[in-house]
């Protein structure tokens, strides 16, 4: 048996690469086998592994979610698509999260910040040189589409407050909090607990400058509620916020909202 662009297709002995190509995947011009780029007459065998590609052509949605559902596993898969996540700021931390999200098909992804991107933005955050300028709503809801176009995005330019946080995250399953202010931080995690008691909460704090990534941990403070961080370093008293630790924490993030959707305990 063949696996061919993450399908399985009978193998036949004698069979080249290229014929495959015409059967499966007519005017492809990248050929791809067992993970190297291989010529038209490359003899096939059983067990290959064959991705037939036209460059440029964007896959189907049915394309993406089978591959997807093949990586993950059926049931997997369809709990990320059923899923909705909010994500507060989506600068260092938020815009990590939300690329990492997108990537591995959540539904639907809410994301809010009233901010535009700047240069001192382009160190540690996941727009590029050509997006300064622009809101950071309209600039990361650009990339996630040409990372994933089939999630559903809803971009929210707005200030957050403590009055508004559960009329727009109110349907959400999991919230992630990735403000830089320290005092938002605390208000959103009360508005959280008082509005919105059934909701996944993942916060942060504690993930500036260059120490040990592994002091950067995901620790349950009450049910379905987690905080991310070393739960010391402050940008203000350290050396600053660095993209390789702000992407650990990001990460920690990540797989936390994972974790609450698939129902897993922390323990697990």
């Amino acid at each position: 048996m063949l696996r061919v662009n993450e399908r399985d297709y009978p193998f036949t002995e004698g069979m080249r690469l290229g014929e495959l190509a015409d059967r499966l995947k007519p005017g492809a011009d990248m050929l791809v086998l067992n993970g190297a780029p291989a010529s038209r007459d490359s003899l096939l065998q059983d067990g290959d592994i064959c991705s037939l590609i036209k460059t440029g052509e964007i896959p189907s949605a049915l394309d993406m979610q089978h591959t997807l559902t093949a990586r993950h596993g059926r049931g997997v898969q369809r709990r990320f698509k059923q899923a909705t996540v909010g994500i507060m700021g989506i600068g260092g931390l938020g815009s990590a999260v939300v690329l990492s999200l997108a990537k591995i098909g959540i539904g639907r992804l809410i994301i809010a910040d009233h901010d535009v991107v700047v240069l001192s933005n382009i160190h540690r955050q996941h727009y590029f040189i050509d997006q300064i300028g622009m809101k950071k709503t309209v600039a990361l809801k650009k990339t996630l589409v040409r990372v994933n176009p089939f999630v559903s995005i809803t971009a929210l330019d707005i200030k957050l407050t403590e009055k508004n946080i559960p009329k727009l995250f109110g349907d959400v399953d999991v919230l992630v909090e990735c403000f830089d202010d320290p005092a938002m931080k605390a208000k959103a995690l009360r508005t959280a607990l008082q509005h919105l008691p059934t909701t996944g909460y993942i916060g942060a704090s504690g993930v500036a400058g260059y120490g040990d990534a592994n002091t950067i941990t995901c620790r349950k403070i009450r049910d379905r509620v987690f905080l991310v961080g070393d739960g010391a370093s402050d940008a203000q008293d350290s050396s600053g916020l660095f993209a390789p630790r702000v992407g650990v924490a990001a990460h920690h993030q990540a797989n936390q909202v994972v974790r609450l959707i698939l129902d897993l305990n922390e323990d697990e």
